[in-house]
């Protein structure tokens, strides 16, 4: 009898790269939707390498596959577009982490909400400081909107290390003062 055999067939995620007031974004796609947003610090090559590490998936550029992200992007930061229509892939969450940036999804633009809010609509009203972890680990900037969270003192706190950036995407908003770097 013949050893049984399975073939296992291995997903490619698809990336681009793309200008935007905030720096390079480096967007990364599934079959099943985004996987990451980034906006790049230093090399998007090497924040690619850390998603496909995390993926245990190889990464090819297309451009192409993703233009409607891109495209969603830009009317974003020109301010014609509140709520992206872009279906995400957030496998390898942990449960809370999931629950909790699907609850930050809600939040209305120009709004914000405490991390105390959100650990509520996640369903651990104890876990704000959870929430503070899944918005610093988010691997979905921007679509997934953490920058509209904020401390319950009504403060902006963090925002990867870069609150201008929060600042800055919380004024294209409306929601407070400032102007885009």
């Amino acid at each position: 009898m013949p050893p049984h055999s399975t073939s296992i067939s291995q997903t490619t995620l698809h990336y681009t790269t793309t200008p935007t007031p905030i720096g390079t974004a480096l967007a990364v796609t599934s079959d099943t939707g985004l996987v990451a947003l980034r906006f790049a610090e230093g090399s998007p090559e090497s924040m690619l390498a850390q998603i496909m590490a995390w993926r245990r998936e190889p990464a090819a550029r297309d451009d192409e596959a993703l233009a409607p992200v891109v495209a969603e992007l830009d009317q974003y930061f020109a301010g014609e577009r509140r709520r992206f229509d872009i279906d995400l892939d957030l496998a390898g969450l942990a449960p809370f982490t999931r629950a909790a940036l699907e609850s930050i999804r809600d939040i209305p633009y120009g709004e914000t909400a405490g991390y105390g809010e959100i650990a509520i609509a996640a369903g651990a009203p104890r876990a704000a400081r959870a929430v503070g972890t899944a918005c610093a680990n988010t691997p979905i900037s921007v679509v997934i909107p953490v920058h509209r969270v904020v401390r319950a003192d009504g403060s902006l706190g963090e925002y990867g290390g870069r609150p201008e950036i929060k600042r800055a995407l919380l004024a294209l908003e409306g929601g407070i003062e400032g102007v885009l770097p």
